[in-house]
């Protein structure tokens, strides 16, 4: 449904999406990113006023949304941020190999269909020493929880966009080449706790060690 798709659902995410408990991660881990960045899933762009100027020189705004997209305009024009929005999905992300320092992830690799591509992507546009700062919802480790995620992930893949309840955000990361270099867990928001089970941290592609400095 386009109407739902362009007009609806961006305004669903802008109003719900950012509710306290999860701004405080979000000011925390994205402070992290570092050099030229690669953000997938910019949605309306609550991101940008947390990233530090000092430290990020360009962002790569990955957002295939168009209403997505205008919404993340407004927030961009609240910072001092050297942002190109990019419009293709996640999986075919198009910059060449080894082109930034940081990628950033927060609630999209729920919705993204290809995950396991859209991650590999994600290993081939960094760089070596780079890394990847995730923050998603997904699969909980209680299994009274994890019988209510199972039932209500129709309810969820339909209201938000194709949004899975029950990935596996760590298992992904092993599957597509990364290692978790630090990571938490919580249940977040005033949801439904079978949707807010959540991980945040860091993780980097176990073949992509950082460059030795000779001595």
């Amino acid at each position: 449904m386009p109407f739902y798709r362009d007009r609806v659902y961006p305004q669903i995410v802008r109003v719900l999406g950012d509710p306290p408990p999860i701004r405080e991660i979000r000011q925390r881990i994205v402070r992290w990113a570092e050099g030229k960045v690669l953000e997938i899933g910019v949605g309306p762009g609550v991101n940008f006023v947390h990233y530090d100027p000092a430290k990020v020189s360009k962002i790569y705004a990955l957002e295939p949304n168009r209403q997505m997209v205008r919404l993340a305009e407004r927030e961009r024009r609240r910072t001092d941020l050297d942002v190109e929005f990019l419009g293709l999905p996640g999986e075919r992300i198009p910059l060449d190999d080894h082109t930034v320092d940081t990628v950033v992830s927060t609630f999209t690799l729920c919705t993204i269909p290809g995950v396991v591509e859209a991650l590999r992507g994600v290993e081939r546009v960094l760089k070596p020493g780079g890394k990847l700062i995730f923050f998603e919802h997904g699969l909980s480790p209680e299994p009274r929880i994890r019988r209510w995620q199972e039932r209500s992930e129709p309810l969820t893949r339909w209201l938000f966009e194709g949004c899975h309840v029950t990935r596996n955000v760590p298992s992904l990361l092993e599957q597509s080449g990364f290692r978790a270099e630090r990571i938490e867990t919580a249940y977040l928001a005033k949801f439904p706790k079978a949707w807010t089970y959540c991980w945040w941290g860091t993780a980097v592609p176990i073949g992509k060690a950082a460059p030795r400095i000779a001595v």
